[in-house]
């Protein structure tokens, strides 16, 4: 291989670039590139009124969420199917079959994450994940590789499918009027269906498949059927959807309230760049995609990539560990269920700071790093650097934006238990070490602040708070 030989493989790029850290800082991917990535501005704008009434939409009255576009699906399908996601996954499959649905969550060897997708039972040698790219990688390695009797089949997202059309639509629709305008579609009172069950439906004379699903702490459906239906579909549900106060919502708004106020930290850095073991899984994947185009920002900085590693008990996912079961990772996370000393939490930011930075861009001295609401998202995987009143490190802030139904600036961060007491005031540093100038022409050049923040639980909206502990599952 010569030294213009562009790497085929991830692990190729590994052995190539000095630290693999500075090679993903390197990448750009400005916050309206990754905007457009997911959601295709002809199909999904960025607003349809405006994000705050998009977002409040979700509490007060029932919203419409295009998720048709933004999220790949792959289906497993075969007699060991079960067997494979057993395998892998670290949740409870006993009672999976068969109209049911998990949060799936995927961890290396050594415990730590490599994400979390939707996992729908279709029949007993029949499956589908939803959801973001590195576990979809990680599920259909492992079906070629491992051993078990299986097939896949993969519906690229928009942006990645050279057909210009998708396999199958999906829609969340969601707020507490979403009951009564799922009964209108219906044409009658839905049946009983459980947190995370499914079955199909006729709506609008059309078959869908329908979720119980909510982030918002309020009813919530996820619909899905052949692309060929969507626009039908759609166009119904706005139709029925007017008498009940219907908010289309656009991909500011999906963006960055959902997500921040149910307490989900969508994209942790996926573990998989330093595991021995997990060599060959490198050498499949490509160098084009995710996990070596991806880019890393924010205010935390280590040479050392295991340092930007999460386990499922520091990302609030412990609840979906279960030691009845041999799954990758378990051991480690035996350990890790003993030793974890950080938990995540909601960073509520100060009014008082929030104005500095914006006076910042409008008076003489220094300029902060810009606050792009609603989204304060400039890169694949943001980690901000949380300290605590004297300056030490305590922790990382993983996920920011600003939520109309809250008032407030948020982050999702994960912290050391010490310091995780609602109401506990921590510091949170706002822009890059250098000014912007590690990464960087697509960064403004700023000076980083000190941001003062108040802990609050994760999910901060209360009525999610109450809904996860009722629905709560493995």
């Amino acid at each position: 291989m010569t030294a213009t030989t562009a790497p085929r493989s991830l692990q190729e790029l590994l052995d190539r670039v000095p630290r693999i850290v500075d090679h993903l800082f390197a990448n750009p991917k400005g916050v309206l590139r990754a905007i457009v990535h997911s959601f295709p501005p002809d199909r999904i704008p960025l607003e349809f009124t405006n994000w705050r009434d998009e977002q409040r939409a979700r509490r007060e009255t029932v919203a419409l969420l295009d998720q048709s576009f933004h999220m790949t699906n792959l289906w497993v399908r075969g007699r060991d199917a079960q067997r494979l996601v057993e395998r892998l996954g670290t949740n409870r499959f006993r009672r999976f079959g068969p109209g049911k649905a998990k949060q799936f969550v995927a961890c290396t060897p050594e415990g730590y994450v490599i994400g979390d997708n939707v996992l729908y039972c279709l029949s007993d040698s029949e499956l589908l994940f939803v959801g973001g790219e590195p576990v979809l990688n990680w599920v259909e390695y492992h079906a070629r590789t491992g051993g078990e009797e299986v097939e896949v089949e993969r519906d690229p997202l928009w942006s990645q499918n050279a057909t210009g059309r998708r396999t199958v639509y999906r829609f969340q629709i969601e707020g507490p009027r979403a009951p009564q305008l799922m009964a209108a579609l219906h044409g009658r009172p839905l049946p009983e269906l459980p947190f995370f069950h499914h079955m199909e439906l006729t709506l609008a004379g059309l078959r869908v498949r329908v979720l119980r699903h909510s982030m918002a702490g309020v009813p919530g459906f996820e619909l899905s059927g052949p692309w060929d239906e969507r626009e039908a579909l759609r166009e119904a549900i706005r139709e029925a959807g007017a008498a009940f106060g219907l908010q289309l919502v656009g991909s500011f708004a999906y963006l960055s309230s959902g997500g921040l106020e149910s307490g989900w930290i969508p994209r942790p850095l996926p573990a998989i760049y330093t595991s021995p073991a997990l060599r060959p899984y490198r050498e499949w994947l490509p160098a084009t995609g995710y996990e070596a185009t991806g880019a890393l920002g924010g205010s935390f900085y280590s040479e050392v990539v295991d340092d930007y590693y999460l386990t499922p008990f520091e990302l609030g996912l412990g609840h979906l560990v279960a030691f009845d079961h041999d799954f990758i990772g378990r051991e480690a996370l035996e350990r890790h269920a003993r030793t974890t000393r950080r938990c995540k939490v909601t960073l509520v930011w100060h009014p008082e700071d929030v104005t500095r930075i914006v006076r910042s861009v409008v008076e003489p001295g220094t300029i902060a790093r810009y606050l792009d609401l609603p989204w304060l998202h400039y890169a694949s995987w943001q980690y901000d650097a949380v300290l605590d009143p004297h300056g030490n490190p305590i922790g990382l802030g993983l996920y920011a934006g600003y939520s109309a139904n809250e008032r407030a600036i948020l982050t999702l961060a994960v912290i050391d238990h010490a310091w995780s007491e609602p109401g506990t005031e921590v510091i949170l540093v706002w822009g890059e070490d250098g000014g912007g100038t590690r990464s960087r022409p697509w960064i403004d050049l700023h000076e980083p602040v000190s941001i003062r923040a108040t802990v609050q639980p994760a999910p901060i909206s209360a009525a999610a708070r109450a809904y996860r502990t009722r629905t709560r599952s493995t």
